[in-house]
């Protein structure tokens, strides 16, 4: 049980420590189990020196990937003008 103030350490369900020199023969293996989604600490006498995490692969957005699907009236720059003036005063 958790008492009040006592500090938790949070973990982690994909992360996995590997020693250094068992992270230099494994490499291959540890970067496809990386790629898959799994985080790995590699340490040194026991202390964490790195981690290997996968990369984010999201979809690029590109410019003008939004050609013909958004609309900007003429006017835009003057939307809520009063508004503003309201806010700020006039010009």
């Amino acid at each position: 049980m958790t008492k009040v103030g006592q500090l938790v350490k949070p973990t982690i369900m994909t992360q996995q420590v590997v020693n250094l020199y068992d992270a230099k023969t494994q490499l291959s293996a540890l970067v496809e189990r990386a790629a898959a989604g799994e985080t790995i600490v590699i340490a040194k006498a026991g202390r964490p020196l790195a981690q290997l995490v996968p990369l984010f692969r999201g979809r690029r957005v590109r410019f003008g990937s939004l050609r013909g699907r958004v609309a900007i009236p003429e006017d835009f720059d003057r939307l809520a003008e009063k508004e503003i003036e309201a806010m700020f005063g006039a010009r």
